[in-house]
């Protein structure tokens, strides 16, 4: 019986990689992918609070996005024959008035939250298979007649093209079976929030949050492909 069991459990581990996993719901979808024994990896720009811990399934790695060098990734996944799921949560944000915004600016921020991400997902293009599921973590900024907000013109616009590009990877990668989805986040209360609106507490925690990205990546794909589900119960 003992051993029936182990198989199940080696059968239904996932491999999944997490990028922004050093703090907020990246992290919090880390720690909650570990304790349901998924393996993870898990990639941030700065050493991750988890980086030297005894946890046998998780493996991390310091990359910044706004590069385009992938190789100490390949190197740590070269084992793995596939990705069961890609979470685009990290992002870089800005909140400055569009007059003072220069283009380097929006560039610095798309660098991180569209190139990036469209960079890292061709980096894994090879290890992506027929029910791999890629979620992009957008905020509601990024939803055309949502409420809008003085001085988040480059990362709301970013958020907007993140939905955009996966709604067309959508499309591309669907007669392979990768699935593309992306989740638009409201107010949680996490570092982020607190430069956008530091009088605002939200009524969500970065742990809740956490925790329902990585259910999501584990099993939206099974109904949903091309999607952007707004995931928010307050304004901003």
């Amino acid at each position: 019986m003992l051993f029936c069991i182990f198989l199940i459990q080696l059968q239904t581990m996932a491999k999944i990689i997490v990028t922004g996993a050093s703090r907020g719901i990246g992290l919090e979808a880390v720690q909650f992918l570990l304790k349901e024994g998924h393996e993870v990896v898990a990639i941030s720009r700065t050493e991750s609070p988890l980086q030297g811990a005894d946890l046998p399934l998780l493996r991390s790695v310091c990359i910044d996005l706004a590069d385009s060098n992938f190789e100490p990734l390949h190197e740590i996944i070269k084992d793995w024959s596939h990705v069961d799921a890609l979470i685009h949560n990290a992002g870089a944000f800005l909140n400055k008035p569009f007059s003072e915004t220069s283009i380097e600016d929006f560039e610095s921020i798309y660098r991180v939250n569209v190139f990036g991400v469209a960079r890292l997902t061709q980096a894994l293009a090879n290890k992506l298979v027929s029910g791999s599921h890629v979620l992009g973590i957008s905020s509601m900024g990024g939803i055309q007649g949502s409420a809008k907000f003085p001085g988040l013109s480059a990362y709301s616009s970013s958020k907007g093209a993140l939905i955009t590009l996966f709604e067309l990877l959508a499309e591309e990668y669907k007669s392979v079976g990768v699935a593309f989805n992306t989740l638009a986040l409201g107010a949680v209360n996490t570092e982020m929030l607190a430069k956008a609106f530091p009088d605002f507490v939200a009524n969500v925690s970065a742990r809740q949050m956490g925790e329902y990205v990585a259910k999501f990546a584990l099993t939206g794909h099974e109904l949903y492909n091309g999607k952007v589900l707004q995931v928010s119960n307050s304004t901003p």
